[in-house]
């Protein structure tokens, strides 16, 4: 699929199959009835789950959080996954639905936008940081429930 054209656009129900292969082949394990409710849900709360396909396969995904501030009247935007294909990867695909999520935040108004690039995930990071996303601005703590 090197030669074929990607696009990007919004994920259906129809391409819950697809997206739980992509995120099951992560570490991630998910079945298709697992994304439909996740896609409705993200729905739900107007944030947006994006796909890139290429020859009519879907090769990767990008979800994003729409989120109010409390502190202030602004609003941002949380990028909460992205994945390609493992055999789609170093394309510019990343780039593609990273730029499409942009783009997609800024219409929805949100003031910046954030993500978070695990330790374990170099390659995700440096992408994030030629788009010029700052690894210093703040410091990302989890505690498990």
């Amino acid at each position: 699929m090197n030669d074929v054209r990607v696009t990007v656009r919004a994920a259906t129900e129809g391409d819950a199959e697809r997206l739980a292969s992509i995120l099951t082949d992560e570490g991630y394990p998910a079945g298709a009835s697992d994304i439909t409710a996740r896609l409705a849900r993200f729905d739900a709360i107007g944030s947006h789950v994006l796909v890139a396909e290429a020859g009519g396969d879907v090769v990767g995904f990008i979800a994003l959080l729409v989120v109010p501030r409390f502190e202030t009247a602004e609003t941002f935007a949380r990028i909460v996954t992205l994945v390609v294909d493992a055999g789609e990867r170093e394309r510019g695909i990343g780039h593609l639905l990273m730029t499409a999520a942009e783009t997609t935040a800024t219409e929805a108004g949100a003031s910046f936008l954030e993500v978070t690039a695990g330790h374990h995930r170099p390659d995700a990071r440096h992408l994030f940081e030629s788009l010029g996303y700052d690894s210093g601005v703040a410091t990302y703590l989890r505690k498990r429930r």
